[in-house]
C-alpha cells in the first residue's frame, strides 16, 4: 500500500528533493524495519552497524555545505530525512537529526571560519557530532538562563555545572555548553556558548536510565567540574549564547514537527490497511462503519495540514523570514494533532495495537517528546502568544 503522505508531498517539493526523500525511505525500509523490533525488544542503543550506515549515506551533513565535505542541503532535506525515518522511528531520526539542527547548526550559524574549518568535514563525514548542552536538572524551559556558570579565568574561562537531556551523548566528540557569564546583564545578553571536547578529564558522562521512548537514541547526562576552555572555544559572541541557542531552536522545532507528522503518517496507513482487513458483524470490513471512517478522515485531514503548514514554514526558514513564534506555533499543532489522534488509531485497531510488532505503540510513546522537546508545548504557547498581546509586558 503507498504512502498516503508522499500523496501529499511530492507537490509540495522540488522533483529533487523529493527524489532525496524517496531515497531516505528506501534506507529505512531496508536498513532499519527490519532491525528495529530487535534492538527494541533488547533495549539498545542504535547499533554502530547503522549509524555507520547513514553516514555513509551522508545524512550526518545532510545539511553542510560542499565545501565542508557535506550534502548541500538545506533545511527541507533536514526535514524530508525527519518524515522518512521518523516514519519507521524517531530514535533513529533523531540521531543524525540532531547531530545536525542542534549539533552542527549552531557553528554554522554562529561560528568562526577556524571553527568552521576545523569541524566541519568530520561532522559531515560522521567522524564527529557535537551534542547540544542546553538542558540541565534545575533548568527546562527556562533555557535562557543556565544554572551551569562559565567565569573569566587567566586564558579563558572555567565552566561548573551540568546538563541532561543531551541527545547523542554516548557519541559525541564534543559539547556546545550553554553557560551563565554575566547573570546581572539584561535578559539575552547573560549567556555565552562555549565547544567543549567530550573527552576533557573535568567533564564526566553517563547514560540517562529508565528513559520509555526513543529507545534507540542516546540520552546523556553531563557533568563540567571546573572545564577549562580557552578563548577559541567560545562559539558566537561573548554574553550572545541566547542568541546561538534560539537560532539553533528554530529549525530544530521543524524537525520535531517532521518526526510528529510522520507518526501520524505511519499511523494512519497502519489503520487504513487493518480497516480495509479487519472483517466484523457479517463479515464486513470496519472501514465501511462510520466511526472509523470518522477517525481516518480526521487523522488524513490533520496529515495534509500540517504538512503543508511545516513545508510553508520551511521553506520561510530557508529565506531567513520564519520567526520563533511561527516555528513555535507549527510545532505545537503537528505534535498537538498527531497525539491527539494516535489512541484512535490504537481504538480502531483494538488490542493488536498494543503489538509492539505492530509498531503503533511505538509512536504513541515517541510523541510525548515532541511535545515537550525543542521546547514544551506550554512554554511555547507563551511565546507563541505574544504577536496576540504586544502590550503585555514580560511574555517569554
Amino acid at each position: 500500500m503507498s504512502r498516503r503522505l508522499d500523496a501529499y508531498l511530492e507537490p509540495l517539493v522540488a522533483a529533487e528533493r523529493f527524489m532525496f526523500y524517496q531515497a531516505a525511505c528506501d534506507f529505512a525500509h531496508q536498513e532499519i524495519a527490519p532491525h528495529l523490533l530487535s534492538w527494541e525488544r533488547q533495549r539498545c542503543l542504535l547499533p554502530e552497524k547503522a549509524r555507520q550506515a547513514m553516514a555513509d549515506l551522508g545524512l550526518f551533513g545532510l545539511t553542510v555545505a560542499e565545501e565542508y565535505g557535506g550534502q548541500g542541503g538545506l533545511q527541507t532535506e533536514l526535514v524530508l530525512m525527519g518524515l522518512a525515518l521518523g516514519y519507521h522511528s524517531h530514535s533513529v531520526a533523531i540521531t543524525p537529526g540532531a547531530a545536525a539542527s542542534l549539533g552542527i547548526k549552531p557553528l554554522q550559524l554562529c561560528g568562526r571560519e577556524d571553527q568552521k574549518q576545523a569541524h566541519l568535514p568530520d561532522l559531515a563525514a560522521g567522524r564527529r557530532m557535537f551534542v547540544f548542552g542546553l538542558s540541565e536538572p534545575g533548568r527546562g524551559s527556562d533555557a535562557a538562563n543556565p544554572q551551569v556558570t562559565a567565569t573569566r579565568v587567566p586564558g579563558g574561562w572555567r565552566l561548573n555545572g551540568e546538563k541532561c537531556w543531551s541527545t547523542n551523548a554516548k557519541w559525541a566528540s564534543h559539547v556546545i555548553v550553554h553557560a551563565m557569564t554575566r547573570p546581572q546583564n539584561p535578559p539575552g545578553h547573560r549567556s555565552t556558548c562555549f565547544i567543549v571536547p567530550m573527552d576533557d578529564p573535568n567533564l564526566s558522562y553517563h547514560e540517562m536510565g529508565g528513559k520509555e521512548v526513543w529507545l534507540q537514541s542516546s540520552t546523556g547526562a553531563l557533568a563540567l567540574d571546573g572545564v577549562e576552555a580557552p578563548e577559541s572555544a567560545m562559539l558566537g559572541e561573548e554574553d550572545e549564547g541566547f542568541r546561538v541557542m534560539v537560532t539553533t531552536l528554530n529549525g530544530g522545532r521543524l524537525f520535531i514537527a517532521s518526526l510528529a507528522l510522520a507518526s501520524l503518517a505511519f499511523a494512519l496507513d497502519a489503520c487504513r490497511g487493518y480497516a480495509q482487513e479487519r472483517r466484523q458483524f457479517a463479515d464486513q470490513p470496519i472501514g465501511r462503519f462510520q466511526r472509523v471512517q470518522d477517525v481516518l478522515l480526521d487523522m488524513d485531514i490533520a496529515l495534509e495540514q500540517g504538512l503543508t503548514w511545516l513545508m510553508h514554514c520551511t521553506a520561510q526558514y530557508e529565506a531567513g523570514h520564519l520567526s520563533r513564534e511561527s516555528a513555535a506555533k507549527v510545532k505545537i499543532e503537528c505534535s498537538r494533532r498527531a497525539s491527539e489522534l494516535l489512541p484512535l488509531a490504537m481504538e480502531i485497531c483494538g488490542g493488536v495495537a498494543c503489538l509492539d510488532e505492530f509498531g503503533l505503540i511505538r509512536h504513541q510513546r515517541d510523541l510525548f517528546v515532541c511535545r515537550v522537546g525543542e521546547g514544551s508545548n506550554f512554554a511555547l504557547k507563551t511565546l507563541a502568544a505574544r504577536p496576540l498581546m504586544p502590550d503585555i509586558q514580560g511574555l517569554l
